[in-house]
């Protein structure tokens, strides 16, 4: 398929036309330029390659809005606008740093300051935990690891307060400020940092110093996936077919729980750009700005809230990647041009769409070919076809437990290797949390993240089951018709087949 970075002049006056029609008229919106057709063109075409159901897109340069507009439909149906309210996920890590770096501007904290200076109820199973600063919780180098505290599958939480009394008895797997290491509960315990010292909610805090100065109006914030609105929820794709699912638990606000638009967006990339000056105010200094989108040597790519590296061109790259099981995000920044992209996919992290049509914006910005799209169908299809042949093999099984039961040698041993994918079901949550370097992964997750293997790995369990207990119950049966052989014996065969007189 030809490229769509620069498309034929028919495709331009098409795609002109549709623009028109699809998307509202705001005031951050611009009017139609060749980027802006060009930028439509690029994520239509994605969207039918990558069987996207519904995304929302913004790119800005400068303090000027060049792109803003949905795109295709929510799980409910609802056509996806520019005021389209989604989950940007692990991108609200930027909008809690700068929460903190607003405090900071204001005289309220300091970045190197202990965070339990200013939040008493931060206590951890670690007298180490007392060195914790601000900063660390920001650059993710406080030393707090899904290794040695498992927030997606411990205790359940519902707000920042018991977010952070459930770390209690967590301990710490590195120094403070030694390592870095991802960690959601650093950006929860800064969130609940903002609470304490302003005296308002998060959602309060960031309505008052961000969205509203922005003109954010579309934006608030969520504790967890009940909080999620209709449009907010998303999809996992199976053979290429979206499948509208609810968001699985988990609790997020300050790590993951903001939800805003492609037209919000577009005024947060603006101030991100424009030294903390938004569409319709101003946010932060300069100074805070680039004090965000610079990392420390402890923290190497990682600024506050922003990782910091290049693009295949070269160019100076900020960016955050958000991911949900049904719902993705991306945001970009890029300093020498002054482009700012922002992406949300109503599909899940197994996917990854926001974050691979993000990189085809930039590619198109840069005038690069973009990557090919991964395509999962293959791996759906054969992981499929692998349980349909699980399932044959079970049938027959049972249908052969007769058989089996009378002609193997030691049949118990033999009936445990059926019972082994029921292990792996029961533990699956550990051994992918493993695979992914001691992340801390929830069961009910799994399933989300790898949907047609865990059916494969289901119906084997259940098949495996279903065999080992006909043979159990074959070996019953033969063992009872044997013994009743046994114990009548061929004297009592003999008398029973001669009811004459005895001679």
């Amino acid at each position: 398929m030809p490229n769509p970075a620069i498309p034929p002049k028919n495709r331009h006056v098409f795609s002109t036309i549709i623009t028109a029609l699809a998307v509202s008229t705001a005031t951050l919106t611009a009017p139609t330029t060749p980027v802006d057709t060009a930028i439509d063109a690029v994520v239509r075409q994605y969207q039918e390659e990558a069987d996207l159901p519904g995304a929302a897109v913004a790119v800005t340069r400068g303090d000027q809005v060049v792109h803003a507009a949905g795109y295709g439909h929510t799980p409910g149906g609802e056509a996806i606008s520019e005021h389209t309210v989604m989950p940007v996920a692990s991108v609200s890590k930027s909008f809690t740093a700068l929460a903190v770096m607003q405090l900071v501007e204001r005289g309220k904290i300091r970045l190197d300051d202990p965070v339990r200076t200013h939040l008493p109820e931060f206590a951890m199973a670690d007298p180490r935990a007392d060195r914790i600063t601000v900063r660390s919780l920001l650059d993710q180098t406080s030393g707090m690891s899904d290794t040695t505290f498992r927030s997606f599958s411990g205790p359940t939480v519902h707000t920042l307060r018991e977010a952070v009394e459930s770390m209690r008895d967590a301990t710490l797997a590195a120094d403070p400020g030694t390592k870095w290491e991802y960690h959601n509960p650093n950006f929860q315990v800064a969130a609940r940092l903002v609470e304490v010292v302003d005296g308002r909610s998060f959602q309060e805090y960031l309505q008052a110093n961000v969205f509203r100065p922005l003109g954010m109006a579309d934006s608030r914030t969520a504790d967890t996936e009940r909080d999620l609105p209709p449009t907010g929820r998303g999809h996992l794709k199976v053979l290429g077919i979206p499948l509208a699912l609810p968001e699985p638990p988990a609790f997020g606000n300050g790590s993951g729980g903001v939800l805003s638009s492609a037209h919000d967006m577009a005024a947060w990339l603006i101030a991100q750009n424009n030294q903390g000056k938004g569409p319709q105010g101003t946010i932060a200094t300069p100074e805070t700005i680039a004090t965000t989108h610079t990392p420390s040597p402890a923290s190497k790519d990682y600024a506050l809230g922003w990782f910091t590296g290049t693009t295949p061109n070269g160019a100076p790259l900020l960016d955050h990647g958000g991911d949900l099981f049904t719902s993705t995000a991306y945001q970009a920044l890029l300093p020498a041009s002054r482009y700012g992209i922002a992406v949300m996919a109503n599909t899940g992290m197994l996917h990854g769409d926001a974050q691979a049509l993000g990189a085809r914006i930039i590619a198109l910005l840069e005038g690069r070919q973009p990557s090919p799209i991964t395509d999962l169908f293959a791996v759906d299809a054969v992981l499929l076809a692998l349980t349909l042949l699980v399932l044959a093999a079970a049938i027959r099984g049972i249908t052969r437990a007769r058989r089996w039961a009378t002609t193997r040698s030691h049949p118990i041993a033999r009936l445990l290797p059926l019972l082994t994918p029921l292990l792996l079901l029961l533990t699956i949550h550990r051994v992918v949390g493993f695979l992914y370097r001691g992340r801390d992964v929830a069961w009910l997750q799994v399933p989300y993240l790898y949907p047609t293997f865990m059916v494969l790995l289901a119906t084997t369990t259940l098949g495996g089951l279903a065999v080992a207990a006909t043979r159990l119950a074959a070996l019953r049966t033969v063992s009872r018709v044997t013994s009743e052989g046994v114990t009548s014996g061929p004297g009592r065969l003999s008398h029973r087949r001669h009811r004459g007189p005895v001679t």
